[in-house]
């Protein structure tokens, strides 16, 4: 099977983080690219920034069409454009924020979600609730950090996210922690190790599940909802094979 990730963010090298982190996890049978826009957002950060960036990433959804992509992982917490993408694809489309929540809630009863800025909390509690888990997520926490000072102060990053994790165990008692970015993925693992709980990242669930749903045979509803978009002039379309 062909997994492909698609960084919504124009910065190459989240994308390659990403990407080596589902290459981590993967089945060795299992082939996984990624792939990011050139156009958008270095980082997204709010709404304004998703709109930003929705019609490249649909556009990369695309060309994955046309080149027998099984599923697609789109590698933003936020979830931008999941169910535009949904529409557009044969495959299931993944988006890391929904994967890591439907991991949290089968591994623990409540839990915490811990991303950048302040100004990510309300979109991400939206997102919780609209997954249905609204009563299972204890907090939605941040650790005051723009997107691309994952990567500028990693070290920096990794104490930010252990002590906000060890408030969310005192606090709110959290049985498992959501990592709120993809840009945290890297430090998965360390958290794991030093905090003593479940630390979940979205990237690595998302390919967990990817995986799952097309060796099950599971393909995207085209019934109403997700049914491809209508043939419009100068509309996003899907390739005329399907």
């Amino acid at each position: 099977m062909h997994i492909r990730l698609i960084n919504p963010n124009s910065t190459a090298s989240m994308t390659e983080q990403a990407l080596e982190i589902a290459l981590l996890v993967k089945m060795p049978d299992t082939v996984v690219s990624a792939t990011n826009p050139t156009d958008t957002p270095v980082s997204i950060e709010g709404a304004a920034d998703e709109a930003l960036a929705i019609q490249s990433m649909l556009a990369e959804i695309v060309s994955g069409e046309r080149a027998g992509v099984d599923a697609y992982i789109i590698a933003c917490f936020d979830d931008p454009g999941l169910n535009a993408a949904r529409e557009i694809a044969r495959g299931p489309v993944i988006g890391i924020c929904q994967a890591a929540v439907q991991v949290a809630m089968t591994i623990s009863r409540r839990f915490t979600i811990i991303t950048t800025l302040p100004r990510s909390v309300p979109l991400i509690e939206d997102l919780v609730s609209e997954y249905g888990a609204e009563r299972h997520c204890r907090k939605v926490r941040s650790i005051n950090l723009p997107v691309l000072g994952l990567e500028e102060n990693p070290d920096t990053a990794e104490t930010l996210l252990a002590n906000e994790i060890e408030r969310a165990k005192r606090e709110d008692g959290a049985e498992a922690v959501i990592l709120g970015c993809a840009g945290m993925a890297a430090m998965c693992q360390k958290l794991n190790e030093r905090c003593g709980l479940p630390v979940i990242d979205g990237v690595a669930a998302a390919t967990k599940i990817a995986e799952a749903l097309v060796g099950g045979g599971y393909v995207t509803s085209k019934l109403n909802a997700y049914n491809y978009p209508r043939k419009k002039t100068g509309a996003i379309e899907a390739p005329a094979s399907l």
